[in-house]
């Protein structure tokens, strides 16, 4: 049996750069080595954006006119993660396998009362070893004003309210999914526990999904097994998960800083590589000109019996004075 898998990430403005690259594979290399660019013609999207992330929020929030403060700490967009292992997607087949993510957009379309016009974009990669889709989508709720009018209003706290709002999701996609008719076990039962996104792409089969469900399950709850308690005394143990707790949290904050440089580097390659084309490009034009007015300083010769040492000395001073 295989796992129906959902991942929620909020970003800032200043992150959606470097998703939309990834996702809509604007890059020229990826640090993921587990990407074959052959295989690059085979994604496809469920709903396609023609712009960067930026600039079509910029578009949606104007059209619909969200409300909400965005400053550059707050989460402007969520991305869900939406997947399974590759046998499952082996064993349905293509067809089955573009149905099982369009019943997902579906779904997240419907959820929270989103609305599909604050879906930025739904993109399923087919170019990894296991299919997965990347759906991109403004949080948006639908409440009122202090003076009682209606608004769509951009919030990802209140979009995810509560400490089990992603057990939640998790509940009803597995609910919907399965009663689309995918034979599928429910996900990992813990409220905040997520599959890292570099796992979710190496998953390949349904134990290995298991394996690091419950390895997530055990590290997040800090489990101490009863050998362990016999061994040390209390203060200790809870002095222990302190200090495991803090570790956790600075080994995320320095994943995601490393994620952001990463993606940063690989612009600056891109970026690189346009200008030593431009550069080819203009010594090229440099090369095409010089061979033109040589042929041109040629033709006045023989025309006009003109000596081109004499010519040339005419056109500089005509250049020089004006410049001048």
């Amino acid at each position: 049996m295989s796992y129906a898998i959902i991942r929620n990430e909020n970003y800032k403005m200043g992150q959606l750069s470097y998703i939309y690259r990834h996702n809509e594979r604007k890059n020229t290399n990826y640090s993921n080595k587990d990407i074959n660019k052959n295989s690059l013609v085979k994604n496809y999207s469920i709903k396609s954006v023609n712009t960067s992330y930026q600039k079509a929020f910029n578009i949606i929030k104007e059209k619909y006119n969200l409300k909400g403060q965005i400053k550059k700490v707050s989460n402007i967009m969520c991305e869900l993660i939406i997947t399974s292992d590759k046998d499952f997607f082996k064993k349905i087949g293509e067809e089955e396998t573009r149905r099982y993510f369009e019943t997902a957009y579906k779904f997240v379309a419907g959820y929270n009362n989103l609305g599909e016009e604050f879906i930025v974009s739904a993109k399923v990669h087919m170019d990894e070893s296991t299919p997965h889709m990347h759906l991109v989508y403004i949080p948006v709720i639908h409440t009122k004003d202090k003076n009682g009018n209606e608004i769509n209003k951009i919030a990802c706290s209140e979009y995810w309210k509560g400490k089990d709002s992603y057990k939640r999701l998790q509940d009803n996609f597995y609910a919907y999914i399965t009663k689309a008719g995918f034979d599928l076990e429910r996900g990992n039962t813990k409220e905040n526990t997520h599959i890292p996104i570099e796992t979710l792409k190496k998953v390949t089969n349904y134990e290995n999904i298991k394996y690091e469900i419950e390895n997530n399950e055990k590290t997040d709850s800090l489990d101490i097994t009863k050998n362990e308690l016999e061994t040390k005394n209390s203060s200790l143990v809870v002095a222990q998960n302190k200090q495991l707790v803090e570790y956790n949290k600075k080994l995320k904050t320095n994943l995601a800083k490393a994620y952001i440089a990463i993606q940063r580097v690989t612009t600056l390659q891109t970026e690189n590589t346009i200008l030593r084309q431009e550069n080819i490009n203009l010594k090229q034009e440099n090369s095409k000109l010089k061979s033109y007015i040589q042929h041109t300083f040629e033709v006045v010769k023989t025309l006009f019996d003109f000596p081109i040492d004499k010519l040339k000395r005419v056109v500089d001073n005509f250049i020089k004075n004006k410049i001048k």
